[in-house]
This record gives C-alpha cells, structure tokens and sequence, in this order.
C-alpha cells in the first residue's frame, strides 16, 4: 500500500496540487486497503489521511495502511476541519466524477481560502496497471464464476423463467465463496436476448431459442464478468451462423489484444470481423472495459477510445450481434490480462455453441 500512496504523491507535481482527497470507496481500497463504505483519503507530500465514521473504528484500524486514521464524530469531511489536516494546502486536487455538485460547493464554502482543483479518472491509468496478486484475484473471480455457469446448465430448461435462473446465479455465487455480485446478472431468452442489458423477466425459456447469460461476482474485492449463450435445442441455420462469426470475432480480438494498441483498434479487430460476416451493424455497443475493484473500470475498449492500454489491465472482450427482427441476440465474453506481446486469458469456459 506505501508503494500506492507513493504513486498518487508522484502526481502530485503534475496535478498542480499540494494534496489530493479521495472519495472513491473502490479508490481509497486500492490506496490504503479500507474495504468499508464510508470514507475520505487525504494524502499529501509527507502525510496520509485517513477519516471514516464510528462504524468503522476497529475495522480502520486493522486494514488501513500508510495513513492516520481518524474516527469523525460529525461527518467525513467536517473531521477533516477539526483536525486542521487541510491547514497546510493552498491547493487540493479531488475526484470530480465521485463528488456531487453539492458536496463540492460545501467543501469550498467550508474553506474558502482553499483552491480546490477538479480532477476526473484521478487515479484511472494507476488502478488500471494490476500485478499478479490482483490478476490473479481477478482469474478466482471467474473461477467461481464459471463453476456456477457449469451449474446452471442444468437448469436451462423449457418452461424455466429468466428470473429464476438469474435467482440460481446470485444464490450460487454466494454459496461458492462470492462476497456479492459484480451487478444483476442478466439472463435473456428470444427476443429479449436482442438486447443487450436485457433484465430477467417472468417469460419462459422456450425450445429453439438461444439465452444469453451475463454474470460476475466478487471474490475479495475484486469483479468477475462473464457471458456466454446456450441454445436450447437447435436455434437455426441463422442463429449458429451468427453465433459462429460472433465466436471468430471474439477469438481475432483476443489474438490481438496486446498493451499499446488504442481501444479503438482493439475494438475494430472485432467489428470488421464481424462485418466480413455482414453482421457489423448488429454490434451496438463497445468491445470491452476495463474490469477490478469495480466491474466497470478505465479503460474502455470501444470504437470512441483513443486511449492506449496499459500494461496490466485486464479488460473484458465481448463482442455481440443483437437482431429485434429475427428475435435473437448472441454475446460471448472473456476477461483478459494485457501484456506488452500479448494478453492472458484469465476465463477457461468453453465456448462451443452449447444446445440442449
């Protein structure tokens, strides 16, 4: 954790700033080791700050490395005045995509004499870069995440609802060790699969249609996120055309995938795949994202993301065709860890066209 905490202090000089304050709870994790709710962290040139509410106290006190902590009797920020541990900054840099207008209007109305200094995705490129401890958190995370799809199968059957299966997935992540889940699993049958972030409904799986199952948990803070798509019973010559040109170009984009290419040329590996198969138009959304304490993390592998990627982010791979017309939508999706030369898997579910 000093080693994080001395990243974030490098910044510092870039930033323009004496200090930064983080309210990112997935932040502050990453930073000192805090896994509570409710947090501020102070971290300046010399010193580290650390405030979070009577809930916490011996919880703080036995995961927090690198920083003080202090117990607030009167709100996060407010412990930060009576402790005079803004004093010494004319210049604070904060998280401007995880504090509300408002928050940030009584943090200047509380001192005055203070510049406070927006900053967005303060720590994005540094949370982004995982070692081996955290890709291989990650990697148990899909583990339990695909014991739990290997379950299931057997439970994809005509008459099933969606949301019973999607109710299947949350208990049995919970039963294998999962913390929570990484969000509501998706779980979309017919013409429900031709969207995307379908919600699990009360309509039954039925015989010839495909089902997509998106679903992730969490195993010691960190997000699992996988998809696949099992037909039951023979979906037709057009489903399993497009299922096998989704699978193609998932398999170019993780041959390619590699740290220092842009998002956007990961992404395009995809969709001119899928357009050789004239299926481009059905792919709506982006390839990837970046994926950790948070499922959804930078960077974003997307056809709109000059960004390069990172050595040691691990992101999503997930390219998908959704057809409303024809009633049907296909989706599969892998988590990989980027390398210089390439990227390692990290999901070992098959994906084969499973129909039963």
């Amino acid at each position: 954790m000093s080693d994080r905490l001395a990243s974030i202090r490098r910044r510092l000089s870039e930033l323009k700033a004496e200090a930064v304050l983080l309210s990112s709870g997935a932040d502050i994790r990453w930073a000192c080791g805090f896994t509570g709710s409710n947090a501020l962290l102070l971290v300046g040139p010399e010193a580290a700050h650390f405030v979070t509410d009577g809930r916490y106290t011996e919880q703080a006190q036995a995961e927090v490395r690198g920083a003080e902590v202090h117990i607030a009797d009167n709100g996060l920020f407010a412990c930060l005045g009576a402790h005079d541990l803004l004093a010494p900054y004319t210049t604070v840099a904060f998280q401007s995509d995880a504090v509300s207008v408002h928050a940030q209007a009584s943090w200047a109305e509380a001192h005055p004499s203070l510049e406070w200094k927006p900053v967005p995705q303060l720590l994005s490129r540094m949370v982004a870069k995982k070692g081996e401890k955290e890709a291989k958190k990650i990697r148990a995370a899909q583990s339990v995440t695909e014991s739990v799809f290997d379950d299931i199968l057997d439970l994809l059957a005509p008459g099933v609802t969606e949301r019973e299966v999607a109710a299947e997935i949350v208990y049995r992540h919970l039963r294998r060790g999962a913390d929570a889940m990484s969000f509501d699993p998706i779980v979309a049958s017919g013409p429900n699969a031709a969207r995307p972030h379908a919600r699990p409904t009360d309509r039954c799986l039925r015989k010839g249609e495909p089902v997509v199952i998106d679903m992730g948990g969490v195993v010691e803070g960190y997000a699992s996120d996988m998809t696949r798509t099992v037909a039951l019973g023979d979906p037709g010559a057009a489903v399993r055309r497009a299922y096998a040109a989704v699978l193609e170009a998932q398999q170019k984009a993780l041959d390619a995938a590699r740290a220092g290419m842009t998002g956007a040329a990961l992404d395009a590996v995809a969709r001119e795949s899928l357009g050789e198969a004239d299926l481009d138009a059905w792919f709506s959304h982006g390839l990837g994202h970046g994926i950790g304490l948070q499922v959804h993390e930078w960077p974003r592998v997307s056809s709109s993301s000059d960004a390069e990627l990172p050595v040691g982010a691990c992101v999503t791979i997930e390219p998908g065709v959704y057809v409303p017309e024809e009633e049907y939508g296909i989706r599969i999706e892998d988590i990989v860890w980027l390398q210089a030369d390439a990227a390692e898997n990290l999901t070992q579910a098959p994906k084969t066209l499973l129909i039963s």
